[in-house]
């Protein structure tokens, strides 16, 4: 049986879990992110080296933000990891002997999240995060785009009298609903800034209520877009910004329910009924990662050396063996067992046969 090991690079956190092949979780690792290239794959290594234990066949994905070229594990414009450019696969090949499937965070995000529903079909992920950026997938697998820029909703400019956005824009759905901009306009010390926003807003706080207003448009107009230009089954929020839960999802449906209200051709589409939230407790990141990695046929022998002679193998475990027991000793590293790691249950990573990751 291979083992699929999903990981899922944050600007913060490395979170990364292994499934069985049934898609249930069997043990999941998170550690601080480091800084630059090197920094990243041998965050990457230690906790793939640690999740692999003594399995002789691994598949990986890891799922990274930035654009990736197409195919060949090159991760660019990465600005919150301090990457430019830089060969990912490689560098984590060298480590481990091990070549990963590489692709944008959130592409992988929209892989996990349709492995979840029962139903398959198509499906985008809209991550509202700092920033916004979408993930598209269906039967065939993610979207990508000639260039790997498929998604990029965020900066799809809806009001040229909007707020200025980061892209120089104004008026981008980034600029009205990413956190990043919410903060900005918000302004105070509050680690949660759109949460303080609309806690502020329900208390009678008129400037918070026209802020909470804009996030509503903002992701409204995504869902929209989403829709109109890709025709999927459903749009899922996810992201920092979706942990609002229903005080998002409820306004967010109403808005598009009313902008369909003048439209018979709006209407019929039924925007309201095809936009819902991820499921909180799983890491569809990560899941989808390691799905994507199972589906692109990416098995290697786990720390076989990329030369394949005895001393190559054991200089590269050697050195997979010492990121791991640097990634177990950091301050901010804990490994999660999952006890009823055979055992289905609600929101798992179990999906049903007709979608079973693959």
């Amino acid at each position: 049986m291979t083992l699929r090991i999903g990981v899922d690079v944050g600007g913060t956190k490395i979170l990364a879990v292994s499934v069985d092949g049934d898609g249930n979780e069997i043990a999941r690792l998170r550690r601080p992110t480091g800084w630059g290239g090197d920094a990243v794959a041998d965050g990457v290594a230690a906790v793939v080296a640690d999740l692999a234990g003594a399995e002789s066949v691994v598949a990986v994905g890891v799922g990274v933000p930035g654009q990736i070229l197409p195919g060949s594990g090159v991760v660019e414009h990465a600005l919150n990891l301090g990457i430019d450019r830089y060969d990912l696969a490689g560098a984590v090949a060298a480590r481990i002997g091990i070549r990963p499937v590489i692709d944008n965070d959130v592409r992988f995000a929209a892989v996990g999240a349709r492995a979840l529903r029962a139903g398959g079909g198509s499906l985008a992920f809209l991550n509202l995060g700092t920033g916004i950026a979408a993930g598209i997938v269906d039967e065939t697998g993610p979207r990508r785009g000639g260039r790997g820029a498929a998604g990029e909703v965020g900066h799809i400019p809806i009001d040229p009298n909007g707020p200025r956005c980061r892209c120089g824009q104004r008026g981008c759905i980034e600029a009205f609903a990413g956190g990043g901009a919410v903060a900005e306009r918000w302004g105070g010390s509050s680690p949660l800034p759109v949460l303080a926003v609309f806690d502020a807003a329900d208390a009678g706080d008129e400037r918070a209520d026209g802020i909470r207003a804009d996030v509503v448009r903002g992701v409204e107009a995504a869902v929209r877009l989403l829709v109109l230009t890709t025709d999927v089954d459903v749009v899922v929020l996810g992201g920092g910004v979706a942990a609002l839960s229903d005080r998002l999802l409820v306004p967010v449906r109403a808005a598009l329910a009313a902008s369909a209200g003048a439209s018979p051709f709006l209407r019929s589409l039924r925007l309201d009924e095809r936009v819902e939230l991820a499921p909180r407790d799983v890491p569809v990141g990560a899941l989808g990662a390691a799905v994507q990695a199972q589906a692109s046929g990416s098995r290697c022998s786990v720390l076989s050396g990329a030369s394949g002679n005895a001393a190559a193998s054991g200089a590269v475990s050697q050195r997979a063996s010492a990121i791991s027991a640097a990634a177990l000793t950091d301050a901010g590293s804990s490994v999660i067992a999952n006890a009823s790691a055979t055992t289905r249950k609600p929101g798992s990573f179990a999906a049903s046969d007709s979608n079973r990751p693959r």
